[in-house]
């Protein structure tokens, strides 16, 4: 068995998969599995339920092995709701296919499952999750289930003993086949009849449509969720797929599809973890069915994809975690940009080089990086002052790390910029002052007006380390203490106190970006005017 020496949760899940599929299909490709439903936006949370079996896959990959990672789409689930900011009118298609509803208002998708998984897919292309897509929608219309859904309905009374064990009240006339209706094309169908010699089903709609069809032809309709997942599990030969907490309470779909699937389909339940919640900072847990929810595209357009692979890789399944949308990206981005260093020095622990490597690399190779990264918070801050303007833009970033062209910046230029244009609260936007503030000069006594004239003539060492030891080292000199004098809760405070009178005459409140950055933004020339040198 092909073994790592890595020690991360991903590498002893793909150890336990190769010694599981060589016990039930030795010589064949080891398969993982997820599914998504498209019946609205598909969010971070969902973006899990792929994440997990795609680094498992990935890594079983990296060793060698055939390996495939098969996404369902179940584009075949009845629509349930109409979300809010959606025409009510779409009421009229609840019980239809999802691949059967008109896609939203100003769609370019042909129906409601297409205008969901277009995003999610291009979402994941530029993850580099490498995965089959599989529509339900086609496997149940062409008839790829026909043996099974019989299968499934000779041993309805099996399966009804499975479920029955966690029901409160039992149910008469169990099927586990719904059709849809031949005339109004929804699910509010009611069987009413079946003969198991000849396959012949009569049902009934709510719409008032009634036929008898034989089942063994029949391609429009499927079998319910508890007994469609086991099916699935054994028809594809899945080894290894994740569920989510939901599925893990007695009477769910994974509780009684580990045993419909041996006892009906002659197969078995796949092994994985069960994976914990993904949150957003700032907000309540999330729901598809409620609308407007950040979905795996939202977050590329703020975050490079590595860094959001990161999150998924470094943490166990079990593990719940937050993604930020808020400032507190910049923390993660510094967390990220201090682990690359770790790794670089090769300082890093196990698990952290072997999250690293899965956020930058699949076993199709490295995913495209930004040549010349900058810290966040700093790309962050000079595209906030400079409102996105290039020339300034570049001006200042080649004088704050000698960035060549904004190319080299580039991809994390431009989520930053995203971040600061939809993320950024609008009072915390970096406005600098136009005219001196010629009130607050005019009150300042002999101390204050000190520090600004020490701070307008240290300006001609203009670098970013140049500018910091500045600012810092003002309130240092008027104390008379040297360069490098140990900070002092006196000290602490008087530095405060001028980086306060600092940040009012630049940018007309008490707090802003960094100001070593936000000088080197605004240039000398504008700083020695706004502090009035």
């Amino acid at each position: 068995m092909a073994e790592s020496a890595e020690t991360d949760w991903v590498s002893r899940f793909a150890d336990e998969v190769i010694s599981e599929a060589e016990r039930r299909a030795p010589g064949k490709p080891i398969v993982c599995a997820s599914g998504l439903s498209p019946s609205g936006p598909i969010h971070l949370g969902n973006l899990r339920e792929v994440m997990t079996p795609h680094l498992v896959a990935d890594e079983i990959r990296r060793r060698g092995l055939d390996c495939v990672h098969l996404l369902s789409w179940d584009d075949y689930d009845r629509f349930r709701r109409v979300p809010a900011g959606v025409d009510p009118s779409w009421a009229e298609h609840i019980g239809k296919p999802l691949t059967s509803v008109p896609a939203p208002p100003g769609s370019v998708h042909a129906n409601w499952a297409e205008h969901f998984k277009a995003p999610m897919a291009e979402a994941l292309k530029e993850l580099g999750v490498d995965c089959r897509g599989i529509s339900q929608t086609e496997q149940y219309t062409s008839g790829a289930y026909r043996e099974q859904i019989l299968r499934a309905v000779r041993e309805r009374a099996a399966i009804d003993a499975v479920l029955s064990r966690y029901r409160s009240k039992q149910v008469e006339d169990y099927f586990p086949y719904k059709p849809y209706c031949d005339l109004c094309g929804r699910d509010l169908t009611t069987v009413t009849a079946y003969d198991d010699e000849t396959t012949e089903l009569a049902y009934t709609c709510e719409c008032g449509f009634g036929e008898t069809v034989r089942l063994a032809e029949h391609d429009h309709g499927k079998l319910v969720w508890k007994v469609d997942w086991p099916m699935r599990w054994a028809y594809e030969g899945v080894i290894f797929e994740p569920s989510g907490v939901d599925h893990h309470s007695p009477g769910s779909a994974w509780i009684v599809g580990g045993q419909i699937v041996g006892e009906v389909f002659g197969g078995r339940q796949p092994i994985g973890p069960m994976y914990a919640f993904v949150g957003i900072t700032g907000m309540a847990k999330m729901s598809s069915s409620k609308g407007d929810v950040p979905t795996p595209a939202d977050a590329l357009e703020i975050m490079e994809a590595p860094v959001l692979r990161w999150l998924y890789a470094r943490r166990k399944p079990a593990q719940s975690f937050k993604i930020a949308f808020d400032q507190e990206i910049q923390r993660l981005y510094d967390e990220w940009d201090a682990l690359g260093r770790k790794v670089g020095a090769g300082q890093a622990q196990p698990a952290e080089l072997a999250a690293h490597r899965r956020a930058v690399s699949t076993a199709a190779g490295p995913l495209p990086a930004t040549p010349h990264p900058i810290p966040y918070r700093t790309l962050a801050s000079v595209l906030d002052i400079t409102t996105g303007h290039a020339g300034q833009t570049i001006r200042i970033l080649r004088d704050l790390d000698g960035v060549g062209s904004l190319d080299d910046a580039r991809p994390r230029l431009d989520k930053a910029q995203s971040w600061v244009d939809d993320h950024l609260p609008p009072d915390l936007r970096t406005r600098v002052r136009g005219t001196p503030d010629y009130e607050l000069l005019d009150s300042l006594g002999p101390g204050a007006r000190d520090s600004l004239r020490l701070l307008a003539d240290g300006l001609d060492d203009w670098s970013i380390e140049g500018l910091t030891a500045l600012v810092y080292g003002v309130p240092k000199v008027q104390a008379g203490l040297p360069a490098d004098a140990q900070a002092t809760p006196e000290l602490k405070a008087a530095q405060r106190a001028f980086f306060a009178l600092l940040y009012k005459l630049l940018v007309g409140r008490e707090t802003g970006p960094r100001l070593p950055t936000l000088l080197m933004a605004v240039g000398a020339d504008r700083v020695r005017k706004l502090v009035g040198a």
